[in-house]
């Protein structure tokens, strides 16, 4: 069995994307192409979350309350997250669905991409081809537009991103 080096940011997007598809199958070059991460990549992210217990075995399923778990109490303290200089992005945190339904704010949270028609200030996403990743998958986009809502929220955000991401995920 392969040593664990500790979990890295794109576990967590690997992950996310898994849970997502529920029952729906998947392979390892589906998620590549999807999430725009190299196939050897997936792979040793899959063995990472196997072993940190937050995959089955298999590979194939998300051991979704312990993943929700790290989320919840875990995802700001391992991947803090502090808003930076204005940019044009595409919206996260709570400027984006579906917090933004619930949440007015008068300076959004984005992610810095070209492809981008929001101003607001920058948060540097947890891979960088999350943004483009989540201009292709509706759902996805709104998982991790949750995460970004605990990694730099306020307690109420925080909050309304864990019941949301219970319902998507658990």
């Amino acid at each position: 069995m392969k040593k664990h080096s500790g979990m890295r940011p794109q576990d967590i997007v690997i992950l996310l994307k898994i849970a997502i598809k529920h029952e729906q199958a998947w392979t390892m070059k589906d998620l590549s192409q999807e999430l725009e991460i190299s196939a050897s990549e997936v792979s040793e992210s899959l063995n990472r979350s196997s072993i940190a217990g937050l995959l089955f075995q298999n590979k194939k399923q998300v051991m979704r309350q312990a993943t929700m778990d790290f989320l919840q109490y875990g995802l700001r303290y391992v991947y803090p997250q502090q808003p930076g200089a204005l940019a044009r992005g595409v919206p996260t945190a709570h400027a984006a669905p579906p917090l933004s339904n619930e949440i007015m704010s008068d300076v959004p949270y984005v992610w810095p991409h070209h492809k981008g028609n929001v101003r607001g200030q920058a948060i540097e996403p947890l891979y960088p081809s999350v943004p483009a990743a989540c201009l292709k998958d509706q759902a996805f986009y709104e998982v991790m537009a949750l995460c970004d809502a605990l990694r730099v929220g306020k307690a109420r955000e925080r909050n309304l991103a864990v019941e949301e991401l219970k319902k998507r995920i658990c």
